[in-house]
C-alpha cells in the first residue's frame, strides 16, 4: 500500500501490522504497529484535504495548556493524520472528578481574541474562525455572526429553514445581546466539540480528550455541548465549578450555546434534528 510505504520512510522503519478500529464517523481508523513494536493511531479518509491539517493543529494547541492528555501528533498531511496511540481503561470511581478539575484547568489557557488562526471543521462542517478585528474581540458578535448565522444560513441553503424558524430565528437574533449578557467576555481555549464520544480514560484513569473542533471563545460553550448527548456525571461539572466557578446564569445560557450544535447537527443529518433546533430558539421568545 503506498501510504504504508509513506508512513515507513516518515518513521524509519516497516509497519509490522496494521487494525481496522470502529467508531470513525469522519474518517477511516487504525492501529498501526511497527518492527520495533511502536504502536500509533492512523486516521485516513477524510473528506476535505484541510480536514486532518486543521485536527492536528488543534490537537497542538490543547497540548500547549498541559492541563489534560492529548494524543500527541506525529505527522500529518492532506491523506492521514498519524498519532499517538492511547489505550482505552475503564473509568474509575473519581474519573469525571479529575476529569472535570482537569477540564477547567484548560479553560484557564487565555487568547488575545476570539475565534482561531484558521477556519476548521465540526463535523464535516466549516467552522469559522476568522473574522474582522471588531467581531473578533467581541463575543456577543462572534458567536451570532460566526456561529449562530454561519449555521442558520447554511439551514436556509440545504432546504431546512422553515417560516416558522426563520420568523422565531430573527426574533432570538433581536435578543442574543440580553441573552449574552452577564457572561465573561475572556477568549479562552475551547475544545469545541466535546461529548461523550470525544473522551476516554487512559490505563491510569486519566482523562483524554481527542477530536476537538478549536477555538477561542466562552468557556460556557463547551460546556453546554457536554449536556446534549450524555456521558457526563455530575461530579464532572461541581469538580469543574469547584475548580473554576462559573458566572451566575449560566444555565440560562445553557441553550443558545447548544443551539450551534444542534443546528449544525441539521444540516448534517437532516430534519431529524428540526425539532429541538426550534425548540431550542424558541426557549428564549
Amino acid at each position: 500500500m503506498y501510504l504504508f510505504e509513506k508512513l515507513e520512510t516518515k518513521l524509519g522503519e516497516k509497519i509490522s501490522t496494521s487494525k481496522n478500529i470502529g467508531g470513525g464517523s469522519i474518517a477511516g481508523t487504525q492501529k498501526i504497529v511497527t518492527d520495533s513494536g511502536k504502536k500509533y493511531f492512523l486516521k485516513t479518509g477524510a473528506s476535505n484535504d484541510l480536514m486532518f491539517q486543521c485536527e492536528a493543529n488543534g490537537l497542538k494547541e490543547l497540548e500547549k495548556t498541559g492541563a489534560i492528555r492529548i494524543p500527541h501528533v506525529f505527522d500529518v498531511d492532506k491523506d492521514f493524520l498519524l498519532i499517538e496511540l492511547i489505550e482505552s481503561g475503564h473509568p474509575g470511581t473519581d474519573f469525571f472528578e479529575g476529569f472535570g478539575r482537569q477540564f477547567a484547568e484548560l479553560h484557564r489557557y487565555i487568547g488575545d481574541s476570539f475565534g482561531f488562526y484558521e477556519d476548521n471543521f465540526i463535523g464535516h462542517s466549516r467552522q469559522i474562525n476568522q473574522t474582522t478585528p471588531a467581531i473578533k474581540n467581541n463575543w456577543v458578535e462572534f458567536y451570532l455572526e460566526n456561529r449562530l448565522l454561519f449555521q442558520f444560513h447554511l439551514a436556509e441553503k440545504n432546504g431546512f429553514a422553515t417560516p416558522e424558524l426563520i420568523k422565531s430565528f430573527k426574533a432570538l437574533e433581536s435578543k442574543i445581546e440580553r441573552i449574552l449578557s452577564g457572561s465573561e467576555n475572556e477568549p479562552v481555549l475551547l475544545h469545541g466539540d466535546l461529548w461523550s464520544g470525544n473522551f476516554l480514560a487512559d490505563h491510569n484513569n486519566n482523562p483524554v480528550i481527542i477530536d476537538p473542533a478549536v477555538y477561542y471563545g466562552n468557556r460556557e460553550a463547551d460546556l453546554a455541548m457536554t449536556k446534549l448527548f450524555g456521558g457526563f456525571s455530575p461530579s464532572f461539572y461541581s469538580a469543574y465549578n469547584e475548580t473554576y466557578p462559573l458566572k451566575e446564569g449560566h444555565e440560562y445560557r445553557e441553550n443558545i450555546y447548544k443551539l450551534y450544535h444542534v443546528f449544525n447537527h441539521l444540516n448534517l443529518f437532516g430534519t431529524g434534528y428540526y425539532g429541538q433546533t426550534l425548540s431550542l430558539i424558541q426557549s428564549y421568545l
